[in-house]
């Protein structure tokens, strides 16, 4: 399993706790209630060292919700349940931080807040 994937699947385990969200998606769904949020980690660079396999992942979640109040409260709450996250599937989470978060409304639709996050992992 790669590291984005095995990051993918740690953060959609860690979202899912996240009570008040209707589901958490791969991509853009085609349609779904709000609150939601969308992930990708496929954004993958070399972190290898000279005895090991190391991999930096950008992990990029965006909440989508049609009330700007509680999208605040989610952010919080997804922020703290990604930043609390172990990986497996064959990679150690060496260091994950919050890169950038930043919430934007749509002229015509949804409020959106992103959160951008930087994995370094090295393979077991």
């Amino acid at each position: 399993m790669s590291a984005g994937a095995a990051l993918q699947t740690a953060v959609v385990s860690a979202l899912a706790a996240v009570t008040k969200l209707t589901g958490v998606f791969d991509g853009p769904p085609a349609r779904a209630a709000y609150p939601y949020a969308a992930i990708d980690a496929s954004t993958e660079s070399d972190w290898s060292h000279k005895s090991g396999q190391g991999r930096e992942v950008l992990l990029a979640i965006t909440l989508w919700d049609d009330q700007p109040t509680r999208l605040q409260a989610l952010a919080d709450e997804a922020e703290a349940a990604v930043l609390a996250i172990s990986v497996a599937g064959g990679w150690q989470l060496v260091s994950l931080v919050l890169t950038r978060r930043k919430t934007v409304r749509d002229i015509a639709g949804p409020w959106a807040s992103a959160l951008n996050f930087r994995a370094r992992m090295l393979a077991v």
